[in-house]
């Protein structure tokens, strides 16, 4: 078992700047891909970026791609998803998840949190 906790969602202007963190707890950090997802109201949760176990590999969603950054600090068994220029279509809650690496699939989420991105 994973456990998955996301901090760091606010309210920010549109142009601005967020770090969401994701603090995990239970087993390896270090067996998991990691990655962010987000729901915009009335939209299906959709990928915006993931890292694999050793933080050697990146991607992004094209809608992200360029400012957004998502990183990983194994030691501290954190991920953090770095969002810079900010737009109003990019408020959702962003939910952290864990792919284990023999995995096809994220096998556990975390509880999401609140991004508004004022216009």
């Amino acid at each position: 078992q994973v456990q998955l906790v996301e901090s760091g969602g606010g309210l920010v202007q549109a142009g601005g700047s967020l770090r969401l963190s994701c603090a995990a707890s239970g087993r390896a950090f270090t067996s998991y891909n990691m990655g962010w997802f987000r729901q915009a109201p009335g939209k299906e949760r959709e990928f915006a970026a993931t890292i694999s176990w050793r933080g050697h590999i990146t991607d992004y969603a094209d809608s992200v791609k360029g400012r957004f950054t998502i990183s990983r600090d194994n030691a501290k068994n954190a991920v953090y998803l770095y969002m810079n220029s900010l737009k109003p279509e990019d408020t959702a809650v962003y939910y952290c998840a864990a792919q284990h690496i023999t995995s096809d699939e994220y096998d556990y989420w975390g509880q999401g949190t609140q991004v508004t991105v004022s216009s």
